[in-house]
This record gives C-alpha cells, sequence and structure tokens, in this order.
C-alpha cells in the first residue's frame, strides 16, 4: 500500500510539474515587432527566437531573445549590408534556415531606391558557422529575372527552393536545389490565383511557407494585393510525387486566414512557421494593419499565435488574435522576459557604465565591474530607421556622442534625448556573438580608452580597428 501511495504521489507531482511548465511560459502581446514588421520569420536556436523582417534599405538585422515578449524590445543586430550594386537597396522578406551545419540567410534586393520593383532578384548568404547572427558571407544570386519570398524546404529526401515570380499574374514556383545556394533545375509554376479571394486588388500567389506533419507536406501562401486588407493565406497540399509539378498540389478553395474586421485584424498574410521550444506547439509568425486604409508599407506589424489541427491532419490557423490581447507565450519558455540590457566589453569582462549613477546631462560613461545596478542597465528602443537609441535606466537619459564630435577620442556621455544622429546608434555584429556599437553621425564605434581593463577607463568612440576592446555583448537582464 506505501509503494502505490508513493507512486500516486510521484505522478501526481510530475503532472504538478507538467502543469507549472507549460504555464510558466511569459505572456506576452501582439504586436511581436512594431517597427518594419513586414513579412516576418522566426527560427528558434538554442535557447533563443531569431526574428527577422523586411527592412526596405540596404541591411538585413536580427532581434534575439528568449522569449516571444522579449522580441518586442530586444536590438536589432545588423549581420548584412548590401555590398553590390547589382544588390544594394529594399531589401525584402528574408528567412533564417539551418542547412548542413550553417545558417542560410534568403533574401530578395534591388538594384536603387527609386526603382525597385523591376530589378528584385532573390539571393543566399551563409554564415561561417552554427550562430545565427553569423558573420555572414555571400554565396549566390538564385534566379535571373523578378522574383519574389524565397523559401526553402526538404521534401521526400531533396531540397526545393520556392518564391514568387510575375507573368501578368503573380504565380507560385518552385525548383529543385543541389546544396542550399546551387539551383539543380529551373523554376516550375505550381500555383496560380484562380479563386475570387485571391485576386482582390490584384492577382496574387506570393509568400510560399511549407508546412509539415505526420507525412503531409503542405505549402500556405499569401492571396490578394498586399496593398489590400483583404491580403489572406491559402493553402496548397502536396498529394502527388513531384514537388516541381502543378498536379502534385491541390489547392483548398477557401482561404485559411484571414481579416478579422471584429478583432480590427486587416491584411494578415507573409507568414512563418515555428514550434514552442519544447516542441509540444506550433506557432504562426505574420503581418497585419490594425486599420482597413493601411496598405503595403512600413506600418504593418509582426504578430504571432499559436494553431492547432484539424481532424484530418490539415492546419487549422484559426482567426487573428487582436492587437493588444493577453495570450501566454510559447510553451517551455522562461517564465521572466527581459526588457533591459547590459553591455559587456570583450577585451575587459566590464559594463557600460554612467558614473555614480548620475541623473545630470554630460555626466560620463566609462566601463566598471558588472554590478547589477541601474545604471548599468540600458533600455534599447528601436528608431524605426535601423538605428536605436540606448536609454539607461537609472536617469532615463540616452547615450550620446560629445558635442556630435566626428573625432577620434570624442566622449561618450548621457544627454537628455534631442532626437540627432549623434544619439542614435547601430549594433553591427561580429563573431561570437558579439556586436560593435556604431554612431549613426559619425561611424565610429564605442571604444574603451587604450584597452583598459580598469575600473572606470573611460568609453569613447574611436576609428573601427577591428579588435576587443571595442566589441560588446548585449546581456539580457
Amino acid at each position: 500500500m506505501a509503494r502505490r501511495l508513493l507512486t500516486l504521489l510521484a505522478a501526481l507531482l510530475f503532472a504538478l510539474s507538467l502543469g507549472q511548465s507549460s504555464a510558466s511560459a511569459a505572456s506576452f502581446a501582439n504586436p511581436v515587432k512594431a517597427q518594419k514588421g513586414a513579412d516576418p520569420w522566426i527560427a528558434y536556436h538554442d535557447g533563443n527566437y531569431y526574428l527577422v523582417s523586411t527592412s526596405w534599405t540596404d541591411v538585413i538585422t536580427v532581434r534575439k531573445s528568449a522569449t516571444l515578449a522579449g522580441l518586442a524590445t530586444a536590438p536589432s543586430v545588423q549581420v548584412w549590408q548590401g555590398d553590390a550594386a547589382s544588390r544594394c537597396c529594399n531589401i525584402w522578406a528574408p528567412e533564417l534556415h539551418y542547412l548542413n551545419g550553417h545558417w542560410y540567410l534568403y533574401y530578395v534586393a534591388g538594384q536603387n531606391v527609386s526603382d525597385y520593383n523591376p530589378t528584385q532578384r532573390t539571393h543566399v548568404l551563409e554564415s561561417a558557422g552554427s550562430d545565427p547572427l553569423g558573420p555572414y558571407t555571400y554565396k549566390n544570386q538564385l534566379n535571373s529575372a523578378w522574383m519574389l519570398d524565397p523559401t526553402v524546404a526538404t521534401i521526400n529526401g531533396q531540397l526545393y527552393l520556392f518564391g514568387s515570380t510575375s507573368s501578368g499574374t503573380q504565380n507560385l514556383v518552385a525548383a529543385r536545389m543541389s546544396n542550399p545556394y546551387t539551383l539543380a533545375t529551373g523554376f516550375s509554376t505550381v500555383s496560380t490565383p484562380t479563386y475570387s479571394w485571391e485576386t482582390s486588388g490584384g492577382s496574387v500567389n506570393e509568400g510560399p511557407e511549407i508546412l509539415q506533419r505526420n507525412g503531409q507536406t503542405f505549402l500556405v501562401y499569401s492571396a490578394s494585393g498586399c496593398w489590400t486588407a483583404d491580403y489572406k493565406l491559402g493553402q496548397l497540399t502536396l498529394t502527388g510525387s513531384d514537388p516541381l509539378s502543378a498536379s502534385s498540389w491541390t489547392k483548398k478553395s477557401t482561404p485559411v486566414f484571414q481579416r478579422s474586421d471584429a478583432g480590427g485584424v486587416y491584411g494578415p498574410g507573409h507568414n512563418g512557421f515555428f514550434t514552442s521550444p519544447d516542441g509540444t506547439e506550433n506557432w504562426i509568425v505574420y503581418h497585419a494593419n490594425d486599420a482597413a486604409s493601411e496598405g503595403c508599407d512600413n506600418g504593418r506589424t509582426t504578430r504571432a499565435q499559436k494553431f492547432t489541427w484539424n481532424s484530418d491532419g490539415t492546419p487549422n490557423l484559426g482567426t487573428p488574435v487582436a492587437l493588444g490581447a493577453s495570450q501566454t507565450g510559447p510553451s517551455g519558455e522562461p517564465s521572466t522576459v527581459s526588457t533591459t540590457y547590459t553591455l559587456t566589453n570583450r577585451n575587459s569582462g566590464k559594463c557600460l557604465d554612467v558614473t555614480g549613477s548620475s541623473t545630470a546631462d554630460g555626466a560620463n560613461v566609462a566601463q566598471y565591474t558588472c554590478n547589477g545596478g541601474a545604471n548599468q542597465r540600458w533600455r534599447i528602443e528601436d528608431l524605426g530607421d535601423d538605428t536605436s537609441r540606448l536609454v539607461n535606466v537609472a536617469g532615463g537619459k540616452v547615450l550620446d556622442t560629445a558635442d556630435c564630435s566626428t573625432a577620434d577620442g570624442a566622449d561618450l556621455r548621457q544627454w537628455s534625448w534631442l532626437d540627432n544622429t549623434c544619439q542614435r546608434f547601430r549594433f553591427l555584429a561580429t563573431d561570437s556573438g558579439y556586436v560593435r556599437v556604431v554612431n549613426q553621425a559619425t561611424g565610429k564605434v564605442a571604444d574603451v580608452e587604450n584597452c583598459s581593463t580598469a575600473d572606470s577607463a573611460d568609453v569613447r568612440q574611436w576609428t573601427w580597428l577591428n579588435n576587443t576592446c571595442q566589441q560588446w555583448r548585449l546581456n539580457p537582464v
């Protein structure tokens, strides 16, 4: 009897622990990303989510967070900048995929700012190792004509590239690949807009994304004009043997995810899929507008929600959740959300610190032994132009380049927010999770004077020398 009671007690404790684990995930509310939130993609790796989205500029930035809620305030770290005229501008729809021991970043880019549509092509970068933040090298252009929204997936042991091309209408196309950066075949059309719900504002099939479960393969895509409130998601099911043949795909006759006027969600589309950290839940990430009159621009925000499955094994994406509605985060997440960061110097291991916890304009910024003080914690606020401001928690003032000087050695200090470029910074990934902190006005980086390892050593700006005294780790706290 005693043994039976112990067994029952152990089972009860185990069940309670499961319940606690499931309930411990941090709550969040959409949007997951309010700035430049179009065409989002989330990958989960080694305890963190990595979020990329359309930049409309020549850079790709990545946000990293242990929780979905934390992505809203996570720093945007630049991992790539267009390096040639043929791929300089208007980067759209980046996606991260881990293949053969490397991360591959697929994206669309044009040749110039003023006439981007005709020149958009698909490109791919390769990481040096297994860090989603890179560093990355350019590998290849994957097509010679206009093409949007690349994604890759392995089907029946073969790697395929999917995208959207135009021939009067926007169609979904696919090609087999010999490796993650080389095509093995030409492109074949696998879907064209045929239903009325695919032609609102324009005849469009784009944003293909592959979803697989229990031996079934689905292709979820965006339909109708992205500039309309009726942008939505449709679904193909692979019912044949050849993913390159349109006859192998069966299209669902009705949309699977669309506007919710009751929830104030308009034009939901261009999605991605990810699973919860413990692998028990399926989630969709997508962009949407919060007014019917908003269009296909930077006003779109990144949103996420859990979805389920129908009895026939097909996905049930449900109805878009209203902006601001509380949701429980993915199962297996930490229960706390980090919204502030310390910046730890790679050379010294010491933290970026406002001297003496001063709240005064002009207070010096130096390095100091990390102690968890509010004067070493910073809110990193995205300004919507690929730059951020660093707001010190102790004084509420921002990191500032003294007198907007462009000189090497100009002091970094705190100052009241003046909304100028001397107070705007970019985070550029280096390697091993470190970044350089680059001033937007001067292009120079945060540097520990003379590579000192001493407490109170001054932090100033200096020309980038690619040394460890100029590299910092962003640590959530």
